[in-house]
């Protein structure tokens, strides 16, 4: 048993490697939008720093509403991209961020049961992308998210980006 795990990771790392190689080399710099719909539809201004020619940082302000709350967080995603052909990659990576969000219960009485509280969550992020010949990059991703002090419940994000490359 020891043996067949031991040669599992081995060819999981393998790949992970040949994958790396062959990785086309990702835009210094991009900056953009994202919409995405955890806990209310919301954009995010996003920007993403490449750190080697296939690792980034994803760095991503973010508000959403919803009827009885509104919320702004802040997160941070070390991300992994691989090339699939041409213009096309997919990228995963963990991530972590901080928050706020503000409750509103009753909206006939606006000073009636409002609230706020902070909260971190852990977070993560697998998508695909495609880099257009111009500096434009769309992309779309899917963000799971445990929430520590906030229902500390586990939400899930999916939204679209576009952004520019510089």
């Amino acid at each position: 048993m020891k043996r067949i795990i031991l040669v599992l990771l081995v060819v999981v790392a393998f790949s992970f490697n040949t994958q790396e190689v062959a990785a086309q080399e990702i835009s210094p710099h991009a900056i953009g939008l994202r919409f995405g719909d955890s806990d209310g539809f919301g954009p995010e201004i996003n920007y993403q720093h490449a750190l080697r020619e296939n690792n980034r940082l994803e760095l991503g302000l973010s508000w959403h509403s919803r009827r009885h709350h509104d919320a702004i967080k802040l997160i941070g995603i070390y991300q992994w991209v691989w090339n699939i052909e041409g213009g096309f990659n997919w990228f995963a990576g963990p991530g972590a961020g901080l928050g706020n969000v503000s409750y509103n219960y009753d909206h006939r009485h606006p000073d009636y049961g409002r609230d706020s509280e902070f909260f971190a969550f852990i977070s993560g992020a697998i998508g695909i992308e495609y880099n257009f010949n111009i500096p434009l990059m769309i992309s779309l991703d899917a963000r799971p998210q445990l929430n520590l002090g906030y229902n500390n419940d586990l939400g899930f994000d999916v939204g679209l980006g576009i952004r520019y490359q510089f």
